[in-house]
C-alpha cells in the first residue's frame, strides 16, 4: 500500500515522502497514529499544493532577508558604555545589547543571528556579521563610544 508520510517515522520515511509499506502496518499503526495517509490522487494533489506553498514561503523569506541585509549594511549601531583609560570598556558589548539597539531603530534581528565570536571590549567601530538566512549574511557596523 502506498502512503504519504505526514511526519518522520524512524526506519520508514520522512515527512512528505511517498513509500510502499505493508497494508497491516499502514492501517494498524501509521493511520491510527496519524503518521501517514493513503496516497490517493486527492492526497497527492494536496501534497503538491503544500510543497508549492512551502517553496513560495522559502522564496519570500530569502527576499526579506536580502532586503534586511541591504538596510543593515547602511546602518551604524551606536552603543554608549562606560570606559576606562586607553579605550578599554568596563564589561563588554554583547550580541543582546546590539539586538536591543537594533530593535530601538525598528529593525528586528534575533540576537542568535548576530555572530559575535567574542564580546566587544574596545571603543571604536567594529564590523559584525549577521546571518539572516542560510544564504544571506549581512555586515553591521557597531560603534562603541564612551558615556
Amino acid at each position: 500500500m502506498k502512503v504519504i508520510f505526514l511526519e518522520d517515522v524512524k526506519g520508514q520515511g520522512k515527512k512528505g515522502e511517498i513509500k510502499e509499506v505493508s497494508e497491516g502496518y499502514a492501517v494498524n499503526f501509521l493511520f491510527k497514529k496519524k503518521l501517514a495517509v493513503e496516497a490517493t490522487p486527492a492526497n497527492l494533489n494536496k501534497l503538491k499544493a503544500q510543497a508549492e506553498h512551502e517553496k513560495k514561503r522559502a522564496a519570500q523569506q530569502l527576499e526579506d532577508a536580502k532586503r534586511l541585509a541591504k538596510v543593515l549594511a547602511e546602518t551604524v549601531v551606536t552603543i554608549s558604555t562606560k570606559a576606562g583609560e586607553g579605550g578599554r570598556v568596563f564589561g563588554s558589548v554583547t550580541a543582546k545589547q546590539i539586538a536591543e539597539a537594533l530593535s530601538k531603530m525598528n529593525l528586528q534581528v534575533d540576537k542568535r543571528k548576530i555572530q559575535l565570536d567574542e564580546p566587544i571590549k574596545a571603543l571604536g567601530t567594529t564590523i559584525v556579521p549577521v546571518k539572516l538566512h542560510p544564504e544571506v549574511t549581512a555586515e553591521l557596523r557597531v560603534h562603541v563610544k564612551a558615556e
